[in-house]
């Protein structure tokens, strides 16, 4: 068998294969036998079959065709493993079949072409002294201080208040029905604006805007009509910009009783059960330092990724492609079925093409990414020992308690991580890093993105008063 290769476009190889006369003929023949022996044809016994009258019952075009089919299947399979190919995915045909039939004679030269997906081949630029703009994301005491009023809020107690009106920060337990009142018509009672005994925390932003502020005042066991307007951007059509009264009843009103900031108060809610509020306070500002350094550095990944992507150019193979796709949307279902979401009536039949279309252009990123971090780590020797893979994997190992784990793919994952991490690190410590403040690169790219819209609405009005 005679193979030659010829470079296609999107990291494909195209071979053209060339079959001896003699593997032509084997196969016509070896088609032959074996469907002597597995034809029905009344009259003769199985096996039996005389061979001129298999071939005026059957056909031998179709025989022909399913010695070709056999052939070509054989064929290029040897051929990958001859020429010592890393194939992705399954190899297509590129000669026409219905041609290829017509030309196939058993005993002579048979020639024809496929083409497979190999791994793509990356040709890096000059990755050892970018310059990157990111930024900084600076630790802030008072989130300390937030992260412990939300601690406490969570273990206070309830208690009931009766010698005063509801004010904000009280919970109240309610009863309401919604009735819209928009001019002009009936008084329409509200389907699902309803509820009994409901538990609402007395403050901003909750249920809709006005009826927090309508129960502020009122006193346990008080009925109160409270007008409202539902937001224009509120998720049900038929409501947004609606005006409607509520008539609400406060069945009891509870206030917060918040735990004291002590020892005690550190012991409960610790996890790793600090003796001391000093030393869980001073446990928590080393966890939001060590926080902020890490946004900062992805912050400063992402810029290099980008710069990365940007200078380097991959042509890659659809079946990597296709396969990264689907982990895109495998990640996007499992995050829906986290938050409870019914993903069936997103992912179905009619759905899913839209929605691989969708997610193909994050997968083209994620892939070319993760291909570049690769190569740089192969030629820099970054990557990561046995002993750190193990390490990693007895630290998370815990996290999967109950689970049923693919070791494989655990210790992908791992080294996968891993890689990137080290590979990270070495590009931060090599690169020229310009910090500027948080939030100043999303409003330098609103007021670039802007600016492009305003040149593109001048232009059109001059075009318009040209045409004019």
């Amino acid at each position: 068998m005679k193979v030659t290769q010829e470079r296609l476009p999107e990291s494909q190889l195209g071979l053209n294969i060339e079959i001896a006369p003699e593997a032509s003929r084997s196969a016509y023949e070896k088609t032959v036998q074996n469907l002597s022996r597995s034809s029905n044809i009344p009259g003769f016994r199985k096996g039996k079959v005389p061979r001129q009258v298999l071939l005026q019952r059957i056909g031998n075009e179709r025989i022909k065709a399913a010695a070709l089919e056999e052939l070509i299947q054989k064929s290029l399979q040897d051929a990958i493993e001859q020429e010592s190919i890393e194939a992705l995915g399954q190899p297509n045909l590129r000669s026409n079949f219905e041609e290829l039939l017509g030309q196939y004679n058993p005993g002579d030269t048979f020639t024809f072409s496929i083409a497979v997906d190999v791994p793509p081949s990356v040709e890096l630029a000059d990755y050892s002294s970018l310059n990157v703009k990111a930024e900084e994301i600076v630790y802030q005491p008072e989130k300390v201080d937030e992260f412990i009023e939300q601690r406490r809020e969570q273990k206070a107690d309830l208690v009931p208040v009766e010698d005063r009106t509801a004010v904000m920060g009280d919970v109240a337990f309610v009863d309401f029905k919604g009735t819209l009142t928009a001019e002009g018509e009936e008084g329409q009672e509200i389907e699902g604006g309803s509820a009994t005994n409901f538990e609402v925390e007395l403050v901003e932003g909750k249920l809709i805007p006005g009826m927090i502020e309508g129960i502020v005042g009122m006193k346990p066991e008080e009925t109160k009509e409270v007008a409202v307007t539902f937001p224009e951007d509120y998720p049900q059509e038929d409501l947004a910009g609606k005006p409607a009264v509520f008539s609400i009843t406060l069945n009891e009103l509870k206030t917060k009783e918040l735990p004291e900031l002590d020892d005690d108060f550190a012991q409960e809610v610790s996890d790793e059960e600090f003796e001391t509020m000093t030393a869980y306070k001073e446990s928590l500002e080393k966890r939001f330092k060590e926080q902020a350094a890490d946004q900062t550095n992805n912050k400063i990944n992402d810029a290099i990724a980008a710069v990365l992507l940007e200078q380097n150019t991959i042509d890659l193979p659809e079946s990597l492609v296709q396969e990264e796709v689907t982990n895109v949307l495998t990640k996007t279902l499992m995050q829906m079925q986290q938050m409870g979401l019914d993903v069936r009536q997103l992912f179905n039949s009619d759905n899913v093409p839209m929605l691989r279309d969708n997610a193909r252009p994050e997968a083209l990123t994620n892939l070319k990414k993760s291909l570049i971090i690769k190569e740089i780590a192969k030629k820099e020797g970054l990557e990561p020992e046995q002993a750190a893979i193990e390490a990693k994997i007895a630290e998370i190992r815990p996290q999967l308690t109950g689970q049923e784990v693919d070791e494989d793919r655990l210790n992908e994952m791992v080294t996968q991580d891993l890689l990137s991490e080290n590979t990270f690190k070495w590009l931060r410590d090599k690169a020229q890093v310009e910090l500027v403040p948080e939030g100043s690169l999303s409003e330098e790219a609103d007021t670039e993105e802007a600016d492009a819209d305003e040149e593109v609405e001048t232009a059109e009005v001059e075009v318009v008063e040209d045409s004019e």
